[in-house]
């Protein structure tokens, strides 16, 4: 029986973990009151948004699925995430890719506008 609970207690901590409830996604996050995400495709698969970063513009905190980033305009962000704060030169034509969830805050700290697409498995 103790095993049972503690399997139990276990399995809840993860969910726990792995689960945002309490923070919105890339598309319902935005900066200030206006969005910053719009979505381009989806379908049963995949959610593909475009996001766009002028000057001065962020996302605030929010959590993402697994997804599949493409940088199209780059730029410099200020990124703020469990491990603390950091300032990070994103360039054009980069990707990157988590498959866990993370959450983060992002601030557009550059002078140029930056845009992603990104690509997150349902």
């Amino acid at each position: 029986m103790i095993r049972l609970l503690t399997a139990l207690l276990c399995i809840s901590v993860l969910l726990s973990c792995t689960q945002n409830p309490k923070l919105p996604d890339p598309l319902e996050a935005g900066w200030n009151g206006e969005k910053v995400c719009e979505v381009i495709h989806e379908d049963d698969d995949i959610r593909v948004l475009k996001c766009t970063f002028p000057p001065q513009i962020g996302h605030e905190l929010h959590y993402h699925q697994p997804h599949f980033g493409y940088t199209l305009v780059g730029g410099t962000f200020q990124i703020t995430d469990e491990s603390g704060t950091r300032t990070v030169e994103v360039k054009t034509g980069s990707n990157f890719r988590n498959t866990e969830i993370i959450s983060h805050e992002v601030l557009n700290v550059g002078t140029t506008t930056a845009v992603f697409l990104i690509t997150e498995i349902k």
